[in-house]
């Protein structure tokens, strides 16, 4: 079956031209001019991936991805202005996966497109800690790829792909430091270019969704000026 991608944006010929780019690439494709019609067509039908302006009438991106995000963890790649910098870390903290700035080239947001579904994939594991299954165990963190379930303590923990990705890159291997290089690449693919500042913002929203949970969470630690790591034990 073809995958279906969201394209929310008050720019009609933006929807038109990206619409048609990805059509041509065998996408469905959903075109949406506001933010309040994409979450109820969102909701009634849900897509494979999502990609919304940040500016837009009615609702605005970073609203209709705080809804989203109450109901899926549909993976999300923000269009934002070149001047928008604390939007965009925003949205990141928000939840979402990627973002690109305007104006951008199609091809970028295609191969950004295609690198997120790819890690939506649940069967990209990484062997090392894995059962055949998918369920990676430590301690008290499970992950089960397979489900697309983050657990920590018995209680389900809701994160995005690439909140899961990073936990899981951390997670295989513990005590060991992981830069920030070798996250983008376990997160976002190689050859993907992404600002050490995006992982800095998912890494702090999953120790905040892990607290929510439990305090006194503190299993990934953070070496200043080389990267992070998940604690032994």
């Amino acid at each position: 079956m073809k995958q279906t991608i969201a394209l929310v944006d008050d720019d009609r010929n933006i929807l038109a031209s990206v619409a048609m780019t990805l059509e041509q690439e065998g996408f469905q494709v959903r075109t949406f001019t506001d933010g309040e019609s994409a979450l109820q067509a969102l909701i009634a039908r849900p897509v494979d991936l999502a990609v919304l302006d940040i500016k837009m009438p009615r609702m605005d991106g970073m609203e209709l991805l705080q809804r989203l995000r109450q109901r899926s963890p549909v993976p999300v790649i923000f269009l934002t202005s070149k001047d928008e910098e604390v939007d965009e870390l925003m949205g990141l903290r928000l939840g979402a996966d990627d973002y690109i700035t305007k104006p951008f080239s199609q091809r970028l947001l295609l191969e950004r497109i295609r690198a997120l579904l790819r890690r939506n994939d649940t069967g990209r594991a990484e062997g090392s800690g894995a059962t055949p299954g998918g369920v990676m165990v430590r301690g008290e963190l499970v992950l089960d790829e397979t489900k697309h379930q983050c657990l920590w303590r018995g209680q389900d923990i809701q994160l995005t792909v690439t909140e899961f990705l990073l936990v899981k890159a951390l997670a295989a291997r513990p005590g060991l430091v992981k830069s920030r290089d070798q996250l983008i690449d376990a997160a976002y693919g190689e050859n993907i270019y992404v600002d050490d500042r995006t992982i800095d913002s998912h890494v702090k929203r999953v120790r905040k969704k892990f607290r929510a949970v439990d305090e006194a969470f503190n299993q990934i630690e953070t070496l200043y000026g080389i990267g992070y790591r998940y604690k032994e034990g």
